[in-house]
């Protein structure tokens, strides 16, 4: 089994938008190549093209030796080409099982009719599922009752069931949990022993080092060149991707964090999900809540938002006592969430980015019930500038834009509302460097304004750099609280894996 493919001067345009420009490069078999650029800079487009979905405006490409021409991803499935996706593609109420194999059921005679063959498919998904070692995902299984981590192992087992040839991971450990990357890294190393070629998006990278072969890096849609990760440092790569670009650094606060808490949460408990959570979140200060996946910590914040009900527990915002939170009262008393799954939960994919800042703040853009472009467009004016979301178009869909503008679009929708605390839960979950800074960024400087926010992040590191404090759960309880100035990356990373300093 063995995918080369090689590029020559491909070219996609949208009117005078060059999404990719002449892009010539040869990705060998037998390896794994890291595509990496900055949101926007072509990576997404360049395997769209590959996969089928688009077509380029100029140029081809060669699998094997062999020109290919794909009319549709079905083209490039039949050719060995198979992608995993960023964003899900299951369908939340179909089995695990029916989701690997949609559209292939396996089928037996019964009599003079043909039906599904039950359990066959659950045999042949059970089968796969061993084989990346994953034994708390059951075949029969609703995808909706999955975790996001659990639904993208199920895309990158659905993606095993094809045997590909060539095969395109963007962003595929996004979600993972460290034990679930060890298994993925480990399925990547058999299938570069065989001879598949796997091109590799991600924004970690500390993952390149670990997995890839070479690094392929485009800007603005150009390809900047290829090194071999045996000669590059991750200086080099970021040179590559940003040219100079220094890191955000934390500003100065004008005064201490207030003592006053502006959210209290005393003895928050959900059976069977967290228990006994306790915390106060004092003015302008970002705490930070770090933990393994699965430790509870996007729950807990679901819960005090009103999302998920609650078993027990009390939770006082600005001073009001609030008994059976709803998103609708959070929000009304000044608390702001984004969520982790932006996709389906923080954005209308189908609504314009006009419409998708406002959606929090209707209620105070037009407090009379009746709104226009008018009276909305301030409020959306203010978030592009401010947030420095780069949209041609505010009247375009909010899926044409990138990963990193998009959860800018997500932050702005509720900062229209004029929150005093806000929930970032993994906010800069698949987007690029450049991205994430300006995310932290307009994180510190609501800061410096006075609101309040806890930051979820699956990224030690993040928490060490942006929070004021770090609060550590594992297995929905809170373990330990920390200085993020007092501890090291070692030492936080210990706490979330054994639950004690």
């Amino acid at each position: 089994m063995q995918g080369s493919v090689e590029f020559s001067a491909v070219t996609k345009t949208y009117g005078p938008i060059r999404a990719l420009a002449d892009f010539t490069h040869r990705f060998g078999s037998g390896r794994v190549h890291a595509l990496m650029g900055k949101n926007g800079s072509g990576k997404s487009t360049l395997i769209k093209i590959l996969a089928g979905a688009i077509l380029p405006t100029a140029g081809d490409f060669r699998l094997n030796g062999v020109p290919a021409h794909f009319t549709c991803p079905r083209d490039a499935l039949a050719a060995g080409i198979v992608t995993v996706h960023q964003e899900l593609s299951l369908v939340p109420g179909l089995s695990v099982a029916e989701n690997i194999f949609l559209g292939r059921l396996s089928r037996r005679r019964l009599g003079p009719v043909s039906v599904i063959d039950w359990p066959r498919v659950h045999a042949d998904a059970a089968r796969l599922l061993t084989e990346m070692d994953i034994g708390d995902i059951d075949p029969g299984q609703p995808v909706s009752d999955l975790s996001v981590g659990q639904q993208q192992t199920v895309e990158i087992v659905k993606a095993m069931s094809f045997e590909p040839a060539v095969l395109l991971l963007d962003e595929p450990t996004s979600a993972l949990a460290a034990r679930e990357v060890d298994h993925l890294f480990a399925l990547v190393r058999r299938l570069r022993a065989r001879g598949v070629t796997i091109l590799y998006i991600t924004h970690r990278l500390n993952e390149l080092f670990e997995i890839a072969d070479t690094c392929t890096v485009l800007r603005d849609g150009h390809l900047v060149g290829a090194i071999e990760m045996a000669d590059a440092t991750p200086e080099i790569i970021v040179e590559m991707m940003f040219g100079d670009v220094a890191k955000a650094r934390r500003p100065a606060r004008r005064g201490a964090v207030a003592d006053d808490p502006v959210l209290s949460v005393r003895g928050l408990s959900r059976r069977g999900v967290f228990e006994n959570i306790s915390f106060d979140l004092h003015r302008g200060e970002i705490l930070g809540f770090a933990g393994m996946l699965g430790a509870g910590r996007t729950e807990v914040l679901r819960a005090i938002f009103g999302a998920d009900p609650l078993d027990g527990g009390t939770i006082v915002l600005d001073g009001v006592p609030v008994q059976g939170p709803t998103p609708r009262r959070m929000k009304e008393l000044g608390l702001g969430y984004t969520p982790e799954n932006r996709k389906e939960v923080g954005l209308v994919q189908q609504l314009s980015i006009h419409d998708n800042l406002c959606l929090a703040s209707l209620g105070r853009i037009a407090p009379r019930g009746m709104t226009s472009r008018r009276r909305e467009r301030p409020h959306v004016a203010r978030q592009i500038r401010d947030l420095a979301i780069k949209a041609a178009d505010p009247l375009l869909p909010v899926s044409s834009l990138s990963g990193g503008n998009q959860q800018k679009v997500v932050i702005g929708n509720w900062l229209n509302t004029g929150p005093k605390v806000m929930f970032f839960d993994e906010p800069s979950r698949g987007v690029d460097i450049q991205a994430k800074q300006q995310i932290f960024e307009i994180m510190w400087a609501e800061a410096s304004r006075g609101v309040s926010s806890i930051f979820v992040s699956s990224e030690p590191e993040e928490l060490l750099d942006v929070a004021d404090r770090i609060l550590v759960l594992r297995h929905g309880r809170g373990v330990a609280e920390v200085a993020p100035g007092e501890t090291t990356l070692a030492q936080l990373f210990r706490i979330c894996m054994e639950g004690h300093p």
